[in-house]
């Protein structure tokens, strides 16, 4: 009996590179082409939870490193104009917002998923038009080009009194959690002039400072929902001394 032909074998699209290392084919990169060091996606690709209008979100948004410091009086003027431009649509609010080195903090509220994802995707793409054009002019050359913020955005739901009191303390004073009240130009200053919380009036002591004419606090909206207009209170103002923890 005559042996049998052997039956071809799809080989896989995979191939060894000089270093002996296992490399595929994907529809986003060139066969063989490894994901650029910090380009991963920040968060993972999955459905967002669904959103009532009554449940405030805290918003994470990471600049990427080529941007640098995001603690610039340039970039603060920028987040400042970035902001204007979301007053345009009721469905999404800014009520707080915190500038951070290397990232920021807000905590808006949205009438569901979908107006919380066209309000931060305005919000972002503003934002990094006038990122880029202020760093740009401190840089000296005539436009930088380029990504500001990371693909994805962490944004965590919040639903009860003590979440929002954990949150608002957390963003609003998160200038201490990073230390960044030590550094010189920011010593003595009550609460972080990189944030809106000059304008907060939930402090536990009145802020007995006087801000230089110069200065210009971030707009925001006044919050609409219960849990972060009235609920959280329940729990007791703000000391703008604390230094928070991380939320759970």
């Amino acid at each position: 009996m005559s042996k049998g032909r052997r039956r071809a074998r799809q080989l896989s699209l995979q191939y060894l590179d000089k270093n002996h290392q296992r490399r595929g084919i994907d529809k986003h990169h060139r066969p063989g082409r490894p994901v650029p060091a910090g380009q991963h996606p920040s968060e993972r690709h999955e459905i967002r939870p669904t959103l009532r209008p009554a449940h405030p979100v805290h918003v994470t948004l990471r600049a990427t490193r080529e941007v640098g410091t995001l603690r610039l009086r340039g970039i603060y003027a920028a987040f400042r104009r970035a902001i204007v431009t979301t007053f345009r649509r009721t469905s999404f609010r800014i009520v707080h917002l915190s500038i951070q080195s290397t990232h920021v903090h807000l905590l808006v509220e949205a009438d569901n998923r979908m107006c919380l994802a066209r309000g931060l995707q305005g919000f972002q793409i503003s934002a990094a038009k006038h990122i880029n054009a202020a760093l740009g002019k401190m840089r000296g050359v005539e436009r930088r080009r380029g990504r500001v913020f990371a693909d994805r955005y962490h944004a965590a739901i919040i639903t009860s009194r003590r979440g929002v009191r954990t949150r608002l303390a957390y963003v609003l004073n998160n200038w201490r959690h990073h230390r960044e009240d030590a550094k010189p130009f920011m010593r003595g200053l009550p609460v972080d002039p990189f944030s809106t919380a000059p304008t907060f009036t939930g402090w536990l002591t009145p802020l007995d400072f006087e801000w230089p004419s110069t200065y210009q606090p971030l707009p925001r909206w006044e919050p609409r929902t219960w849990l972060l207009r009235d609920g959280w209170k329940m729990y007791g103002r703000i000391d703008p001394a604390q230094i928070p923890g991380a939320p759970h």
